[in-house]
Parts: C-alpha cells; structure tokens; sequence
C-alpha cells in the first residue's frame, strides 16, 4: 500500500524527540580544577543518579562527581 507523501514529514518525530531530552533531567558531573563541569551520564530518576555516584566513588575514588539538575541538552562524556 502505497504512503501518503501529501503531508510534511510528521511533528511526532519531533514531539518524541522533545519528550525523550526532557526525561533525562538529573546529571552527573565530573568536577576538572581550573575547565568547565564535565557532564558523564544522565539519568530520569535522582535515586539512579545516587546510585551510579556510588558506584563511580568506589571505582574512580580520587575524582570529584556531584549530582546536577541538566538544564543544558549537551552530549554527554562517557
């Protein structure tokens, strides 16, 4: 069955797009003397955030990591 190639291409790509940036809202960043906050993951829930920063304490001990609210839609570093 042929498509309808009438329309432009759908909002709802775009509509999911936005939706899937907005669920990602806590972050965790690597803190770099003397640069800018490093951002390594995202993540929907702050309990997941906590739980990922125990885990990133105990493998990489000497590195400083704090939990942000994300309000800029950077790539995150991992």
């Amino acid at each position: 069955m042929p498509q309808n190639t009438e329309y432009p291409a759908s909002t709802t790509e775009n509509q999911v797009k936005g939706y899937r940036q907005r669920l990602n809202t806590w972050a965790i960043t690597r803190i770099v003397p003397n640069t800018d906050p490093v951002i390594v993951a995202r993540f929907r829930s702050r309990s997941d955030a906590d739980g990922y920063l125990r885990h990133l304490r105990q493998v990489i001990p000497n590195t400083t990591f704090e939990i942000v609210v994300d309000c800029k839609r950077d790539e995150a570093v991992i």
